[in-house]
């Protein structure tokens, strides 16, 4: 895999409901920056992710970057979810993860890993300092999603 970037916050929730607002596709054009749609296009049917996303389509505008992609997705349970990308238009690349660890005083420290990989050329540290972005943008939207629900 490609060079990571990583971020973590703590969010004032249990880790069952910030994971209920993660696989909430549907939901992300409200409090995700930059989605404009969010499809899931394939669900699982059976075990631990029962009824939770397979893969999604996304409408992402964020510049310097507007792009249709899908990501291909693997849960466990409310500790984990990654994710891969099927295919993109400008990204060559998408692979992240959040990681949620039960604080057990009613909070869940949320660890969010991205390396992305696109089709045009970037210096690296271009590249890092947007998925540094993209990954402080997703977990503050995902705090202010999962608290203002909560």
């Amino acid at each position: 895999m490609a060079e990571q970037t990583t971020s973590s916050i703590v969010i004032d929730a249990a880790p069952a409901a910030v994971m209920g607002v993660i696989a909430d596709f549907a939901a992300y054009p409200q409090w995700a920056k930059g989605v404009t749609r969010a499809d899931e296009t394939a669900t699982y049917d059976a075990g631990v992710a029962a009824g939770r996303a397979e893969q999604v389509f996304f409408a992402l505008d964020v510049s310097p970057i507007k792009d249709e992609y899908t990501l291909a997705y693997q849960w466990d349970g409310d500790r984990q979810v990654t994710w891969t990308l099927v295919e993109g238009k400008m990204l060559r690349a998408l692979d992240g993860a959040y990681i949620l660890r039960d604080l057990g005083n009613g909070s869940t420290e949320v660890t969010y890993r991205l390396a992305l990989d696109v089709s045009i050329p970037l210096i690296g540290m271009l590249k890092r300092k947007g998925e540094k972005i993209l990954i402080d943008t997703a977990l503050k939207g995902l705090k202010k999603r999962v608290e203002s629900l909560g």
